[in-house]
């Protein structure tokens, strides 16, 4: 397995100062926002479309430095009601496609996405309970009516672009956040469909990522993996439970925070978690998503690359030789 990072966290910085910091820290692979939340400030799918020039000096400027691109990230919400956000929001996701063709990378990190409640809502509208039953009217129609369709129409077009992967992140806000709500998402659109599987989102959901993997792994459907972690602070989650709308900064309020690995859990929560992967068959990058407020860029970064070095294998499993 290899270590990488969301080169997102340096977005003020030019793609060259970026790969420059990241090399010294060791890492061997990026991914590369390319608009929608991520943003595209080290990789403009348009630019590069427009100039295919530019997509060789990118790919040049990456490997010059002994570096690969594990994926392109492009996370927005292609099913919003507002057509103002959800073609955008597509736009991007299929500039996405083509640019990955053009740079030879064969996954595309992105969100599952979350429609309104009917035909004519203005905003999202995540469900997360069953009763009163107008919920599950709601559901089912956010699945069937659009999920379903919008998402078997994209593993045809990753098809033809070359992209064998369509890495979704599990996301609460997001129809897919859970491996259940993924692999329904995966049946019934197409095994284009897989996991970018990131522990932090189902930690504080009080899933645990080892048995996550496991559900995931069975059915082949992990693409990328993720490096963030959280903290969760339980006298406030006794009292009002994980669901915390608080902003990100008040952190002495709030049920949890992401945290860079290893100050939310331990090593041994992550060698549980990269054991995981590697039963499930997993070999592929594990990218630190630095997003946590109590360390700064540089020194949270270096000492993600620091907790896991350690406990990462970087080479293939043994046979049983003392059978």
């Amino acid at each position: 397995m290899k270590l990488g990072v969301l080169t997102v966290v340096y977005q003020d910085l030019t793609l060259e100062q970026a790969l420059d910091k990241l090399a010294e820290l060791g890492v061997e692979t990026v991914e590369l926002g390319t608009g929608n939340y991520p943003g595209n400030a080290h990789c403009n799918p348009e630019a590069l479309l427009r100039e295919p020039r530019r997509a060789k000096e990118l790919r040049d400027a990456v490997a010059a430095r002994g570096l690969e691109i594990s994926a392109l990230s492009c996370h927005g919400n292609p099913l919003h009601p507002d057509d103002a956000v959800s073609v955008p929001a597509h736009a991007v996701w299929e500039q996405t496609l083509k640019a990955a063709e053009l740079l030879e990378v064969g996954v595309v990190n992105t969100f599952s996405g979350c429609p309104g409640d009917g035909p004519g809502a203005r905003s999202p509208n995540w469900v997360t309970c069953a009763w009163p039953t107008e919920y599950l009217d709601v559901l089912d129609w956010q699945w069937n009516e659009c999920a379903l369709p919008y998402w078997s129409k994209q593993c045809d077009l990753v098809r033809a672009h070359g992209v064998s992967k369509i890495a979704l992140e599990m996301h609460p806000g997001f129809l897919v956040y859970n491996p259940e709500s993924l692999l329904r998402l995966r049946a019934g659109a197409g095994k284009e469909i897989g996991a970018n599987f990131d522990p932090s989102h189902l930690f504080w959901q009080g899933i645990d990522p080892v048995a996550a993997i496991r559900a995931l792994g069975s059915e082949n459907a992990i693409f990328h993996a993720h490096a963030k972690d959280t903290y969760i602070d339980s006298g406030n989650a006794r009292v009002n439970g994980v669901l915390d709308t608080k902003p990100y900064d008040h952190v002495r309020d709030r049920s949890w925070t992401f945290r860079t690995v290893g100050y939310g859990h331990g090593g041994g929560t992550w060698r549980d978690i990269l054991g995981a992967l590697r039963v499930a068959g997993y070999d592929y990058v594990l990218s630190i998503e630095h997003e946590d407020i109590l360390a700064s860029r540089d020194e949270g970064l270096a000492k993600a690359v620091e907790f896991l070095r350690p406990l990462m294998f970087s080479d293939p499993p043994a046979e049983a030789w003392w059978t």
